[in-house]
C-alpha cells in the first residue's frame, strides 16, 4: 500500500466513524437503542482501523482489531487505556444488542456508552493530527 493509498484508506474510515455516529445518534434519538449501540460500536471500530491504518497496520478481524489496538497503542502508551477499554466493553454489548432479544439497553446507557466513545475518539484524532504519526 502507498503512502497517499493508506492515508486515503484513514480519511474514509475517519468518515465512515463520523457516519456511524450520526446513525447510532438518530437510533437513539428515535427510540432503537439497542440498533444505536449496534452502531455507536462500529463508531468506535472504524477509528480504531483508522488508528491501525496510521502504522500500516489492516487488522483482518474485529478480534483482531482489538489485539492490535492493545499491541501497538495501548501497551506502548500512545493511547490511554481505559480510554481503549470502551471498544472491548461494545463489542461484548454489540452482541448482545444485535443478537439477544430481550436486551435490556436503556437511553440512559447509550449516554454514558456514546460519552466513552467519543472520549476515544478524540484521543485517535490527536495521535492522528500529531505531525510524526501522519
Amino acid at each position: 500500500m502507498t503512502e497517499e493509498n493508506r492515508r486515503e484508506n484513514m480519511r474514509a474510515e475517519l468518515d465512515r466513524a463520523t457516519e456511524a455516529l450520526a446513525a447510532a445518534t438518530l437510533l437513539y434519538e428515535n427510540g432503537y437503542i439497542s440498533d444505536a449501540i449496534s452502531r455507536l460500536y462500529y463508531f468506535v471500530l472504524y477509528n480504531i482501523r483508522a488508528l491501525l491504518l496510521s502504522k500500516g497496520l489492516e487488522p483482518r478481524s474485529h478480534d483482531g482489531a482489538l489485539r492490535l489496538l492493545g499491541l501497538h497503542f495501548v501497551r506502548e502508551g500512545l493511547i490511554d487505556r481505559k480510554a481503549a477499554q470502551v471498544f472491548s466493553k461494545l463489542m461484548k454489548f454489540r452482541e448482545e444488542a444485535d443478537y439477544n432479544p430481550v436486551s435490556m439497553f436503556t437511553g440512559e446507557d447509550f449516554v454514558a456508552f456514546k460519552g466513552e466513545a467519543e472520549i476515544f475518539a478524540a484521543s485517535v484524532k490527536s495521535y492522528l493530527a500529531a505531525p510524526a504519526k501522519r
